[in-house]
């Protein structure tokens, strides 16, 4: 591999990785708040980049408009999963939200499948259109804008979980539902709002990757699934964790394609997590936490 290729597969790798560890993000907040995740999670991010191609391409809105519709419509998914597939089975103490929240997914993906169609289509974005050579790589204005993104909303909601009333809410029903609410905290709302925060993170990186990617119906299911590689290879237990996971794969998989072919990155990507995980289970970034007894 020379160096231009090197260069190439990490610029890749950063960009990706920082998509993967946005949604990742989604499953540590849901994680963090009820012990939950939503394994519809790449479903958000299908949407997102969805919408925004419809609003931008066949209704003409401005890009800024049709991110934040976007975006907000993915938080919206987030609280639907929620109250429909996650809060009827937990309040049961019923695991069955695990798949529940699976065939929430199925359905919106077939949903969107039959209203937007099966073939995939590239969405045009002016930010790939600038951009700066540098020792002979060509770098585009998006290509930085993604991990800048990623790198400040991982930094924003580490702050919040640890320095707001939110954020101390969310510790709270974590650690005791019970005696959250005992001190005032409503878990339904604050379980709510981790979900649809989930969502929107979701949906921002659909919207960062649409004009990288063919925008389809399927793409975010290969997707969640890395990304909760992502959470579970960086530790799932912190805002942090699950972005440096996030980037660790994005990176490795854009070298092992560099180096080997797209045909066995996600053999060989997946391979070293299984590997990580066995020597390390509480994953790379993770902190064993001590339980009483």
């Amino acid at each position: 591999m020379d160096r231009i290729a090197l260069g190439s597969a990490l610029i890749t790798g950063t960009g990706l990785g920082c998509m993967y560890g946005l949604v990742a993000l989604g499953y540590y907040v849901t994680y963090a708040a009820s012990r939950t995740v939503n394994f519809a999670q790449g479903v958000p991010l299908m949407i997102g980049a969805v919408l925004v191609f419809a609003l931008t391409n066949q209704l003409h809105w401005p890009v800024w408009a049709a991110s934040l519709a976007a975006v907000g419509a993915c938080a919206v998914f987030g609280l639907l999963v929620e109250r429909l597939a996650v809060r009827p089975f937990v309040r049961r103490g019923s695991e069955s939200w695990l798949m529940a929240t699976i065939a929430v997914g199925l359905v919106m993906e077939n949903i969107v499948l039959f209203t937007f169609g099966r073939d995939p289509r590239g969405l045009r974005n002016s930010l790939n259109d600038v951009g700066f050579d540098l020792g002979g790589l060509r770098i585009t204005a998006l290509q930085i804008l993604i991990p800048v993104a990623g790198l400040l909303i991982a930094a924003l909601l580490s702050s919040i979980v640890r320095s707001t009333r939110v954020g101390r809410e969310l510790r709270a029903v974590a650690l005791n539902p019970a005696a959250a609410q005992l001190m005032g905290v409503d878990p339904a709302r604050i379980i709510a709002l981790s979900y649809a925060l989930s969502g929107a993170l979701a949906g921002i990186a659909g919207v960062l990757i649409a004009p990288l990617y063919t925008v389809s119906a399927g793409m975010g299911t290969m997707f969640g699934i890395k990304a909760f590689a992502a959470a579970i290879l960086g530790g799932i237990g912190g805002a942090w964790s699950v972005m440096l996971g996030g980037l660790v794969l994005g990176l490795a998989e854009a070298v092992i394609v560099a180096w080997a072919g797209s045909t066995y990155a996600q053999l060989i990507a997946f391979l070293l997590v299984i590997a990580v995980l066995a020597l390390r289970p509480i994953g790379l970034f993770g902190r064993a936490v001590a339980q009483k007894v």
